[in-house]
């Protein structure tokens, strides 16, 4: 998942675990679309609201996940090559992400 505004990085720390990621984001898909069929069926909303809170934790585990694989690989490798201040930066600004949400 990248745009024109992400630079390529070549191999990102997760490749190894991907399949287990991308099981746990259709895990999460399914935890939506759970949503979906509550809400159209007039589910209480103290139910669904229960729904929304797993689905978001789900969500922050994954990124959790990512943000370690980041700091495991890409921090680490920048630090081998020298200088990881983009990469340091980097995580800085995705936990600040993380943390507003």
């Amino acid at each position: 998942m990248s745009d024109e505004s992400t630079p390529q990085h070549g191999p990102h720390g997760y490749s190894g675990d991907k399949a287990a990621l991308l099981g746990r984001l259709r895990r999460v898909e399914g935890q939506i679309r759970g949503l979906q069929r509550m809400v159209d069926e007039n589910t209480y909303c103290i139910d669904v609201l229960t729904q929304i809170a797993a689905a978001k934790s789900a969500l922050q585990a994954v990124a959790v996940g990512l943000l370690e694989d980041h700091l495991a690989h890409c921090v680490v490798d920048a630090a081998r090559a020298g200088d990881p201040t983009v990469k340091v930066k980097e995580a800085s600004d995705a936990i600040a992400r993380l943390i507003r949400s």
